[in-house]
């Protein structure tokens, strides 16, 4: 075989044991479809799948990294499969914001400790973790949308490697405070459609509920734009809030700063330990790589229905509607058909 077609596992087919509770694994059997046998038999499939797929050039095979998709898709082997394959020409088209994912960057080491994104050390009833987002403390005139999407996807990322948040989903908080016009200018409309298409789409996580406060009336109208492109799933999700206390969440789970018990320093710190403990994989998924020329234009640059269950050929992917076009390393340079 030439060097050119020769194909890279960047992790090896792990013999899966499940770390999962007891209590989880009935939450995966119950909401997922996931029982031993489904695992194994799809775990199986995809590998299979990945080791005859001439698009795939470097992937990992352990059960860690497959799983996260098998359980968004519910199981679903085409779904997931569409999913992988998505995910990784995702990564490559747009490395600008999904490569590098190093919390030690000053850039990303300075926004964690901001606190423009971390995670609560604690648990819902529900047994998922509660992002904490604060938008506010970003500088737009300091800090770039490159940067944005970079520190979002470290934290994303992290928690894709725990598989009782792979299972359980997560709650995620936004304090909107401080958020004013030069925050919606960091990205262009046609541009938030992209990111917001994707994320929801592409990375794999299951998104249980979303709480938001201190929305200024300013701002409302992107807020208003942003719930148009989500799903209506999601959508049943989103609750906002006026004030911190009307919130229907265990303010136990926040920061001290939001009601709960443990400062927000506190919570940074104890959030950039498990960040640390994971940095190795999220630098190893920089390698992972798709062969681009199999792929149509608009797959290549991202279009989030260019792949479709079933039918990963790609072929009339340019004429899909929601198509990204002219994304040439840059999201200023993002088109929308």
């Amino acid at each position: 075989m030439s060097k050119r077609l020769t194909k890279r596992y960047l992790t090896p087919s792990d013999k899966y044991e499940c770390p999962l509770s007891v209590e989880t694994q009935a939450v995966a059997e119950e909401e997922l479809r996931e029982t031993e046998n489904s695992r194994s038999q799809a775990l199986d499939s995809l590998r299979k799948w990945m080791e005859q797929n001439p698009k795939l050039m470097a992937v990992r095979l352990d059960s860690n990294f497959l799983l996260r998709f098998l359980r968004t898709k519910k199981f679903s082997v085409p779904m997931a499969q569409e999913a992988i394959e998505r995910y990784v020409l995702l990564r490559q088209s747009w490395g600008i914001a999904f490569n590098q994912l190093d919390h030690t960057l000053p850039s990303m080491a300075e926004l964690i400790d901001l606190g423009y994104i971390f995670v609560s050390p604690y648990k819902d009833k529900a047994g998922r973790r509660v992002v904490i987002y604060r938008p506010g403390v970003f500088d737009p005139y300091k800090f770039t949308n490159q940067d944005m999407c970079r520190v979002m996807a470290i934290c994303y990322e992290t928690l894709m490697e725990d598989e009782e948040s792979q299972v359980r989903g997560l709650v995620h908080f936004a304090d909107g405070g401080g958020v004013g016009f030069p925050h919606l200018t960091l990205f262009t409309p046609k541009e938030a459609v992209r990111i917001v298409k994707n994320g929801e789409r592409t990375i794999p996580l299951r998104h249980k509920e979303i709480y938001g406060v201190n929305v200024h009336p300013t701002i409302k109208f992107a807020l208003d734009f942003g719930m148009a492109l989500i799903s209506e799933k999601i959508r049943k999700r989103v609750r906002l809030y006026t004030a911190v206390e009307e919130i229907e969440l265990d303010k136990s789970l926040l920061p001290q700063e939001y009601g709960g018990t443990m400062p927000m320093k506190e919570m940074i710190e104890l959030w950039k330990k498990e960040l640390a403990s994971k940095r190795d994989i999220l630098l190893l998924n920089d390698k992972m790589a798709v062969r681009l020329e199999m792929y149509s234009e608009a797959a290549r640059e991202g279009a989030v229905s260019a792949l479709r269950a079933g039918n990963n050929s790609c072929s009339g992917a340019d004429t899909v509607g929601d198509a990204m076009r002219g994304l040439t390393g840059n999201f200023r340079k993002l088109e929308v058909d």
